[in-house]
């Protein structure tokens, strides 16, 4: 019975925190959201700006120069604001968002792709840049949530800086820049891969605007019948399935590709030495592993067994890729450097073992001065 109690209490402390009465103002937000989507005036240059800054941060990997332009990118508008024309049955608004969006990623990727063209910074590692090429899972979730925390900011009678960190988390300009990156360098990886990243989070954010409108009941435009709404229903359902799948196999991909690093890692740290040889280098591409080895030339004998170790590891024999290279060592060489590993080894073995043996000893001496000061205070 107390029990029962206890998780009444609980319920009722949960929804009176959560409860959204008299927190919203939906006929405002809906006016802000219309207001936000028009590409004309002040968002013309606004645009603009964030463009160059976009580019000039991924230019020069500065992540940074990339939030700054996030901040000041006005696409989220005409985003929201399709959410909202499909949440309130507004067919003149879904269109007008559609085609200020339209303008919106042409000019962004027309102005990205000529900024590229006649940069003359080219990066070997472009690391922030190919960040936006492998779209998954997870950006699904960051936008899902990224839209569901814009429209409840939007919607609330206080607002704060909610939609700044929206903005952040979505990341709308800098995958229509690289995108941009791409056309420039004919590099479709970079191109599809961005793309297929801001369509992702459109089409979430979109689907967040859409679900949380029709919850918080916006005043809608018109009504429409059963059949019309059921069809408009299978075809989001359809957008959403034909984003969601290539990016649950991305991440599935990730993961892999992650989990394979982690134990190939672990393989080659505790596989140094192979037999009269040393692994002094390797590469993983992908789930494919390049080992190179140094020493005496491998026997079957060897290379079995060596694979045998790999797969306690999970890692297949045709995902091992040696190359093997002899220095002109003689055999004694070979045999005073595997030596001498061990010895280095062993060294670093014995200093570890002594600083931890130095570190109980503290320990020790720590706890029989609480036991002390324990036995002090209770004679007191």
């Amino acid at each position: 019975m107390e029990t029962n109690n206890l998780w009444e209490k609980a319920k009722r402390r949960f929804r009176e925190i959560s409860s959204l009465s008299g927190q919203l103002d939906t006929d405002d937000a809906d006016a802000r959201i219309r207001s936000a989507i028009w590409f004309r005036g002040p968002n013309v240059w606004i645009l603009a700006f964030s463009i160059i800054i976009a580019s000039v941060g991924l230019n020069v990997n500065s992540t940074a120069v990339i939030i700054g332009a996030m901040l000041i990118s006005p696409l989220m508008g005409p985003i929201i604001g399709a959410g909202l024309a499909l949440g309130i049955n507004d067919t003149r608004l879904l269109w007008d968002a559609a085609r200020n969006l339209l303008v919106m990623v042409v000019i962004s990727l027309v102005a990205s792709t000529l900024f590229f063209l006649i940069s003359p910074l080219d990066l070997v590692n472009p690391t922030e840049l190919e960040a936006r090429t492998s779209p998954s899972i997870y950006d699904v979730l960051i936008a899902l949530f990224g839209g569901f925390a814009g429209i409840f900011e939007n919607a609330r009678k206080e607002r704060g800086t909610v939609l700044s960190g929206v903005a952040i988390a979505t990341a709308l300009m800098p995958p229509l820049c690289t995108a941009g990156y791409g056309i420039a360098n004919w590099d479709g990886h970079f191109f599809l891969g961005a793309m297929f990243l801001f369509i992702i989070n459109a089409v979430f954010i979109i689907l967040a605007t859409y679900v949380t409108v029709k919850y918080m009941r916006f005043r809608t435009v018109s009504g429409i019948d059963e059949k019309t709404a059921t069809r408009q229903r299978r075809i989001i359902s359809c957008v959403i399935l034909l984003v969601l799948v290539p990016s649950i196999w991305t991440a599935v991909n990730l993961v892999r590709e992650n989990n394979f690093e982690r134990n190939v890692n672990e393989f080659v740290r505790e596989n140094r030495i192979v037999g009269h040889s040393y692994i002094y280098d390797y590469e993983i591409d992908g789930r494919n592993l390049t080992l190179m080895v140094a020493g005496e030339k491998l026997s079957e004998e060897q290379l079995s067994d060596f694979n045998k170790r790999a797969e306690h590891f999970r890692i297949k024999p045709d995902k091992i890729s040696i190359k093997e290279r002899s220095f002109g060592l003689s055999q004694s060489e070979i045999d005073q450097v595997i030596g001498e590993v061990y010895e280095k080894a062993e060294i670093e073995k014995a200093e570890n073992e002594r600083i931890i043996g130095e570190l109980s000893e503290r320990l020790d001496s720590l706890e029989r001065l609480v036991v002390s000061m324990r036995d002090s205070t209770d004679v007191k």
